[in-house]
């Protein structure tokens, strides 16, 4: 019999990876008419809130490690959404923009945020709430690893 403890009932990391996994599939056929992957829509998201990013930058934004980010990145150059270019005042930094294609792509998933409003059993206060304590756990892990 195992320990109480060690119950995957007793976890919190059981839901929340769980919950994780079965949110990012339910992105998948929303995601469909703009041929984009859950991370390849983050990262777009964030290209069309701040605009032109460096990769450090983009990299911080996301959580995201360069050994994640940058193919990622190659597959949105290489199909016209992005481009990458070295900053002219520090050849150092990459500095990722959007195609006016990419930009086009805003508006063909302006509705994927409410589509999977409608998919989440939770009234806007609680998923307030609930963006607080994700943000809170985040924090926790995320301050250790500066």
């Amino acid at each position: 019999m195992a320990r109480e403890e060690l119950k995957l009932e007793n976890q919190l990391c059981f839901p929340l990876y769980t919950c994780s996994r079965a949110i990012t599939r339910a992105y998948g056929p929303l995601l469909e008419k703009a041929d984009l992957t859950y991370t390849q829509y983050i990262t777009m998201m964030a290209l069309w809130e701040y605009g032109p990013t460096s990769v450090k930058e983009l990299g911080c934004r996301l959580l995201l490690d360069s050994g994640t980010l940058t193919p990622l990145l190659k597959k949105l150059e290489a199909r016209g959404l992005i481009t990458r270019e070295r900053d002219p005042k520090d050849e150092r930094r990459l500095v990722v923009s959007l195609t006016d294609e990419g930009k086009a792509l805003e508006d063909v998933v302006a509705d994927v945020p409410a589509q999977m409003a409608c998919n989440v059993s939770l009234s806007p206060e609680e998923g307030m709430q609930l963006g607080a304590l994700l943000g809170k756990i985040l924090m926790s892990f995320t301050e250790d690893s500066e």
